[in-house]
């Protein structure tokens, strides 16, 4: 009975552990989505998109490495894209305003989440396809978001590539920096997942109310930072 109750109480850690991770780390993503886009426009950095991407793969990374489930990938842009869609009732903006950078957040996480479940164990082991599995991720995302994005709600800029040789043009463009970010950061997110497991699980064991606080308290600053950023652009 007492194997049994440890067992049960060890799942029950795991799968809180995982909401939690899924709760903060979409947060982070989400609020960076918002602050990060704003910020490089700003700076006139020339590769915004491909930042942006990089950031969600870091993100991605981390939470594979943490929790070493590729389905839970799935639900962490469901969050980020949540804080996104804040716009609507803080800024009076239509779902489709962004539309387009909410479909890349989904494309993102579906193609790496397909990725990681074909190949978790080579992900696990070896560098080279970590590398491998972002800069896939990234490139292939790429792909639909053309066809998508033209469909949905395309951006003056993304109709700048709808001429004859345009989806090439798009994939040289944009498609080659994205998986040159997601190359780079999603093992870097990758390896700080690995780092924080063993010492974030032992924290939830042992003070599991610190470890629910601070983890719902990052999500909360990560939400009302968002809002505000929104509130002050809008």
């Amino acid at each position: 009975m007492a194997a049994a109750n440890e067992t049960k109480n060890g799942r029950a850690a795991t799968l809180r552990g995982l909401t939690l991770a899924v709760l903060v780390l979409g947060s982070l993503w989400g609020v960076a989505e918002v602050v990060l886009n704003d910020t490089i426009k700003a700076v006139e950095f020339p590769f915004r998109a491909g930042a942006l991407v990089g950031f969600g793969m870091l993100v991605m990374g981390a939470l594979l490495g943490f929790a070493r489930r590729p389905l839970a990938l799935l639900a962490i842009p469901l969050v980020a894209v949540s804080i996104k869609q804040l716009v609507v009732p803080i800024a009076g903006a239509t779902v489709l305003c962004k539309a387009n950078s909410c479909i890349a957040v989904l494309l993102q996480a579906t193609v790496l989440a397909g990725a990681a479940g074909f190949a978790l164990e080579a992900i696990q082991r070896r560098s080279a396809a970590r590398v491998a599995a972002g800069a896939g991720a990234g490139l292939l995302s790429a792909v639909p978001f053309y066809f998508v994005g033209l469909a949905v709600a395309p951006c003056n800029y993304l109709l700048s590539f709808d001429r004859a040789g345009g989806f090439a043009a798009f994939m040289v463009q944009e498609g080659l920096v994205w998986a040159a970010f997601a190359a780079v950061l999603f093992p870097a997110g990758y390896w700080i997942g690995v780092r924080v497991r063993e010492p974030l699980g032992a924290l939830e064991a042992r003070r599991p109310a610190v470890y629910c606080g601070t983890a719902l308290g990052v999500t909360v600053c990560c939400w009302i930072g968002a809002a505000l950023a929104i509130a002050i652009g809008a």
